[in-house]
């Protein structure tokens, strides 16, 4: 006993005469949007299902084309089935859909729909959740065939078509079904491979779940970055394929839940996922890991022009406890509670999903950024160690007194330019960026109590100095602007 859709059960069936009459009403159900399940049963004596057997665990313990000769080995005994029945389950959409496709749609990103219910089935679907436009509006073009010389023919059509209507403001789609998607991708992997560039939108029904897989692996070939998303347990590989897999928890199990990055309960929770949560993480990762690089660069310049003063005999300028202390309490938490900035509201990113277009394209987190935040580093490293240098350059005073007071100036220097990237402050920004300081004074001034550390007294002494807090301001307002440089003149 077997079940299956109408295409494939069709061909396997023997006509009796009350088929006649069962088909007709297996047509008159395929009238409407639903899932048509038939029942068929053959009988099989002893001998047949042993010989059967024999040839199906050899097909199954193959290495070569496994599923070829699993497909090969069950057609065998699909044959002269006698149809018992069809049920019908109606196809209804979930709530925010058509909406849902629309607003990302308009956020540059393309679509691709992988099902493996019937071309009827699946264009009426396209057609009912905006995923594909109607006439005049859209063109939908098909790639079908069984032989190779068919498929060679509709995908050179295809594709002459895509090329034609690229530059129209047309939306155009295509439309391949299982068979001769993998004939394409056998045979014609190049053509499909740059009608796949050109196209925003396919649809490909009755497709297998490891051509699924292919089909993300083949997107990614172009350079795209893939996002999957499904309900059922067939669509496993192809979210584990994809950069990002995205599980819907439903009716159909928790297979893909288990196996995605991601768990959502509905399809619209994707647009918020994508435009609100995925915009501030590309945000709130381009500042983090770039500043990330930016707060060690500064100590480093410093400590490399330090080494030409002191002739590169190997001395560090700043004190190893200090120094770690002031990085693990005094610098972190601030990029850490960053990652409650937003630039923009919620609302507003969901109204315009345009924004989104930045993002794409990587203006945050490019090779530019990254050198503008090495140039602020070395001048700011440069700013912190003249003034240092200049303000005690006629007194005397200890290397640890002056370790004290470029890393103080490194801090105020690190958290100005945390605020200056901040967009939104809340209660814990504001609580974490300027609280950083008193952790420092307080760190270092019962770290100097001890004698055995090495800076004794040091932070009591350098803090009751009347030229610290002058000296601090200049450095302020000199760290953001290369003109400004505190120099000490000596006058007679």
């Amino acid at each position: 006993m077997c079940e299956g859709s109408r295409d494939v059960a069709a061909s396997s069936v023997s006509i009796s005469p009350s088929s006649p009459c069962l088909f007709w009403s297996i047509t008159g159900v395929a009238i409407g949007p639903c899932k048509r399940v038939e029942s068929a049963c053959c009988e099989l004596t002893a001998n047949e299902y042993q010989e059967w057997s024999l040839m199906f665990k050899e097909a199954n313990s193959t290495l070569v084309d496994r599923e070829w000769r699993i497909a090969e080995v069950c057609q065998r005994l699909e044959h002269d089935f006698e149809v018992l029945g069809v049920t019908a389950i109606e196809n209804r959409l979930q709530d925010g859909v058509p909406e849902t496709i629309e607003k990302i749609r308009k956020a540059g990103i393309n679509f691709w729909m992988l099902t493996g219910d019937k071309q009827n089935t699946a264009i009426q679907i396209a057609l009912s959740c905006n995923f594909i436009s109607p006439e005049p509006n859209g063109q939908l073009l098909l790639i079908d065939g069984k032989a190779q010389n068919e498929v060679c023919r509709s995908l050179g059509r295809v594709l002459l078509t895509m090329r034609i209507t690229s530059s129209e403001p047309k939306d155009v789609a295509f439309v391949v079904d299982g068979w001769a998607l993998e004939i394409a991708l056998k045979h014609y992997r190049k053509a499909f491979t740059e009608l796949a560039i050109l196209s925003r939108t396919a649809i490909c029904c009755r497709v297998t779940p490891s051509q699924k897989a292919q089909l993300v692996e083949l997107l990614k070939s172009c350079d795209y970055r893939t996002l999957a998303i499904g309900d059922g347990g067939n669509d496993v590989r192809m979210i584990q394929q994809a950069d990002i897999g995205v599980g819907i928890s439903g009716r159909e199990g928790l297979q893909t839940a288990r196996a995605s990055d991601y768990s959502i309960g509905k399809f619209r929770f994707l647009k918020r996922l994508i435009l609100v949560h995925g915009r501030y993480s590309y945000n709130r990762t381009a500042f983090l890991s770039q500043y990330s690089f930016y707060k060690p660069l500064v100590i480093c310049f410093i400590q490399i022009i330090f080494s030409f003063i002191s002739g590169i005999s190997g001395t560090s300028l700043f004190n190893s406890v200090s120094l770690m202390a002031s990085n693990v309490f005094c610098t972190s938490v601030p990029v850490l509670v960053s990652v409650l900035d937003k630039d923009l509201s919620e609302v507003t990113v969901m109204q315009h999903p345009q924004i989104l277009f930045y993002c794409q394209t990587g203006r945050l987190l490019n090779p530019s950024t990254f050198s503008g935040w090495f140039g602020r580093s070395l001048f700011h490293a440069i700013v912190v160690f003249v003034i240092t240098i200049h303000a005690y350059a006629y007194e005397k005073s200890e290397m640890e007194e002056l370790s004290v007071v470029a890393l103080s100036r490194c801090i105020w220097l690190q958290a100005f330019v945390v605020a200056l990237e901040t967009n939104s402050f809340t209660i814990l920004q504001l609580l974490a960026i300027w609280g950083n300081f008193v952790a420092f004074y307080v760190i270092n001034w019962i770290f100097s109590t001890f004698p055995a550390s090495g800076t004794f007294t040091i932070m009591s002494t350098t803090i009751l100095l009347d030229n610290y807090a002058s000296h601090h301001c200049s450095r302020n307002g000199s760290g953001y602007s290369p003109e400004i440089l505190p120099v000490h003149i000596q006058t007679e």
